[in-house]
Order: structure tokens, then sequence, then C-alpha cells
């Protein structure tokens, strides 16, 4: 721009030093300056200063100043992105689509990790989507096959991915462990004796833990790659809920729930109890980097004493808080994918409450679902809850009210979202119904006991038209009454 000196009123400052006075400007500020002079001007659209006001306001993180050539611009775009996504979500404008695949067998458990959906059968099948692109292939991971098999393959437990790898653990205890760059076949696996009670995977890392009967063990690959067993813990009562640390340098750290005892597990260290009041069973668990929340059931008959979550820092091993007070169990807690600060919890008496950690107290409780909350998560504006009833829910946060739901059939039990997708798993109990096709002993299982998974794409990067799958696209202009703007999940105005 060829300027060397900037008018400042009565003094004529270099451009360098001019740069470092606006930098504490924000975009209001900026753009009155820029009204002053032609100088002021040059000087209030430096891409240095509207690319560090994207990177303050969480834009484009991955890019280097030299990626854009206009980042005033760059920022205008990415904030009318998020007010039209925020206008979708708010509207359930977008594409809705099921991931159904495994005819005839019923889903046992499903997981997500930024789009990519993970799901087992009661084939034995797991299968992977990646919502990102709307070719679903949906292949295959193939489980280990020893020589001996025979008969039918166990069902899928659990299933669990990250960023890197999938977990699935089965019925008869063995778990098999994918890497999601080098295809189909499990590099990794081992075996319990006794059926798989839980299963956790370190999210952004390599650490699988698992429980079996009073067992439970870590696995993670050395510095070269070998998987080996880096702990095993002999507890006293059988887990019911399992996390592994996130974040965590050197040997992995496991948090295990075994009915009214919270263990605190790391290798090369003695088991450590982390929590425990005989006859106080734990109802949910969640574990974030630095912290771990469960929902512990207190005695019936003490109406003075409800029950709570207790907030735990894992670096101290001290209770920093207990939040709510409650008449019904904490059915479900999300602590990690939570803004700071700040917890969301499901409750069976129906209600989904948020909770300022700093204050000990309860911001909203919103009357949720009619046979109590399965699935929550939350982020600074909404929350979306899961109920048994198979209703799924999404609420604007501050305001207090249900801006839309969707049914099916059996419970919610996995809910996942990001700025611009929402996944959903509606997984049933029965996992082998009696009379669900003509002939009992018929393999097949009738369509309204498999279980579904959903996913919404509210993103607005595809034309409205485009972004909905052709066999889902409504002929009809109009619906009358109808305003949803979701394209038909079965279009039979098609057919």
């Amino acid at each position: 721009n060829e300027i060397n000196e900037v008018p400042f009123f009565d003094v004529q400052l270099p451009y360098e030093l001019a740069l470092k006075i606006f930098q504490y400007l924000g975009k209001a500020e900026l753009g009155r300056c820029a009204q002053v002079s032609k100088t002021w001007k040059i000087l209030a659209e430096d891409e240095v200063l509207w690319y560090r006001l994207c990177q303050e306001e969480g834009y484009l993180l991955d890019m280097s100043i030299s990626e854009h050539s206009c980042w005033k611009l760059a920022l205008k775009n990415c904030q009318a992105r998020e007010r039209t996504l925020k206008h979708n979500w708010k509207n359930r404008i977008g594409a809705v689509s099921q991931l159904r695949y495994e005819l005839g067998k019923i889903l046992c458990d499903v997981d997500s990790c930024d789009g990519v959906v993970i799901a087992g059968y009661t084939s034995g099948e797991v299968r992977l989507w990646d919502t990102r692109t709307w070719d679903y292939t949906a292949p295959i991971l193939e489980p280990v096959h020893g020589p001996g098999d025979a008969g039918p393959p166990p069902h899928v437990s659990f299933v669990r991915i990250n960023s890197s790898l999938a977990v699935a653990a089965y019925e008869d205890g063995t778990i098999s462990v994918w890497n999601l760059m080098f295809g189909r076949e499990p590099i990794h696996h081992y075996q319990h004796n006794q059926r798989t009670q839980a299963l956790a995977l370190v999210s952004g890392g390599t650490a699988v833990a698992t429980a079996s009967g009073f067992e439970v063990k870590v696995e993670s690959p050395d510095d070269r790659g070998f998987w080996q067993t880096t702990g095993t813990f002999e507890i006293q009562k059988l887990v019911n809920f399992l996390n592994l640390v996130p974040d965590v340098t050197g040997s992995p750290v496991a948090i295990a729930a075994a009915e009214d005892i919270v263990y605190l597990l790391k290798a090369e260290d003695p088991v450590k109890v982390l929590h425990s009041v005989y006859g106080q069973p734990v109802t949910c668990l969640d574990v974030s980097a630095k912290e771990a929340a469960f929902g512990v059931k207190t005695f019936g008959w003490l109406l003075n004493e409800p029950n709570q979550i207790l907030l735990y820092n894992l670096e101290t091993n001290q209770c920093l808080t207990k939040v709510g007070n409650s008449i019904g169990d904490f059915t479900c807690v999300n602590l990690h994918n939570s803004p700071p600060n700040m917890l969301v919890a499901g409750n069976k008496d129906r209600r989904v409450r948020v909770f300022d950690l700093r204050r000990s107290e309860s911001l909203c409780s919103l009357y949720a679902h009619q046979l109590g909350v399965s699935a929550v998560q939350m982020d600074d504006w909404k929350i979306v809850s899961g109920g048994e009833e198979g209703l799924v829910c999404v609420w604007d946060q501050r305001m207090g009210t249900k801006l839309w739901e969707m049914h099916a059939r059996h419970p919610v039990r996995h809910v996942w979202f990001n700025s611009h997708s929402l996944i959903t798993a509606n997984i049933p109990e029965e996992k082998n119904p009696r009379g669900s096709s003509i002939t009992d002993d018929d393999l097949t299982v009738h369509r309204k006991y498999r279980g579904i998974i959903y996913c919404y794409e509210f993103s607005v990067d595809q034309l409205a038209v485009e972004s909905v799958l052709p066999i889902c696209r409504s002929s009809y202009d109009e619906v009358t009454g109808y305003n949803y703007n979701i394209g038909l999940a079965v279009p039979y105005d098609n057919i």
C-alpha cells in the first residue's frame, strides 16, 4: 500500500506502530475508523487485523494468512454461514436420511465421531457410515475367525469409534480393534473369559479399556505400534460404566463405576477408590480431561437426601461440587461435550437439567420425555435430548422452549451433533423378539423390531434440492399444513 506514515491527529506514526494500535479494535470500531480517511481505511482493512479477528472468533483456525486474499470477506462469510445454520437448526430445514443396512437383524449398539457412524448388529456384523458424504457405502468390518468357529456368530455387545480406531466387543468376550486407515481386517484382538460388560475407547488416542466379570483390562500400542496389555485390574464388583480419560500423557487412565464404587485405574499404580458410599449405586458416568461426573442414587426413604450428580477432580481425587436435587435417578450425564463449567443431565423424572458447576445450581429444567431421558448433549445455545419412548427433542437452552421433535419406535440410546449435523440412534431393548415374524423360527425380523439410525444435515453448502437424496425428493411443490422442509424419508409421491 506504499504508506510509510499514518496521520494520528497531531503526530505521524509509522505504519507498523499504527497497526499495533488498531489490533486492539473490534469489527465495529474498525468499520468506523475506515470512514475517517483513505489512509485510515487502508489501515483498518489490513489483512493481518482481519485474520486475527477471524482466529479470535474461532473461524478457519487451521488456515494461514496467505490462504485468503480478503480476510474481511472470509469473516463475513463465516458469520453468515453460522447464522444460516442456526436458523436451519431452529426451523428444521435440511435433509434427513436413515442409515439402515443389515436387513433382518437387530441393532445392538451405535457410536459416532465427527460424522462417522459405527453400528453393531445381532448378526455379529459391524458397519461404518461416513455421513459427511451422501454416498454411504457402509463397509463391513471383518471379525476375527478362529479355526474352530461353528454356529452363528455372537451378537455385538458394544461398539466405539474415534478419529483413528473402531472397536467392537462381542457377546462371547472377544474384542476386535480396527484401524480406520488400514482396511477392514482387525489390527488387534483379545479375549475375555466372560461376556463384556463395558467398553471404552479414548477420544483422540489409541487406548482401549474393557470390563468383563471382575476384571478391567486396558490395551494400547507401544512406540513401535505393537499392541500390549497396559494394565489388568481386579475389582470386587461388576462394572456398570467405564470411561478412559482423554489427553493423558503416559499410561492410560480409566474410570470405572461398579455398583456403588467409582475406581480410578492407572497402570503400575494400585487400584484407587475415587468414591464409595455403601448402598448408593452410580447410575451414569462421564469423564473429561480433568474431571469425572457421575449420578448417585441415594436411599429412597431419606427425602432430605435426594439423588445428585457428583463432580470429582481427577488430579486431587477430591469432590469439587454436588449438583442436582431430584427424586428420580439421573440416567445420563454429558460433561466432555458441554461448554466450559457447564453440565447437562437427564433424569428418570422426565426432565433435562443444565447445571452451572461454578454456582452448583440448575440453570434450566426442561420437561422433556414421558418415560425418562436416555441420551443428552448440549452446546452454547441448544440441547438435544433423547427419551425412552423414542422421542428426540431439540431445545433452545436460553429460552427453555422446544424447537422441534422427531419420533421413532425404540429408546434413543445415542445422540451426537456438531454445528451442521445430528445423528441419533433408536436401539431396541429386546434383541430376540418372539412372534416378530410369521414363524418364530424364521431368521428375519420384522422391520419394526430392528432399530434405526437417523442422520440430519442442516448444512447450506448444497442447494436445498441437491442436499436431499434423489429417492427422498418430493415432487410436490407445496404440501398444505406442512412447513418443516425436511425431505420425505419415504417418498410415496415418487413411487
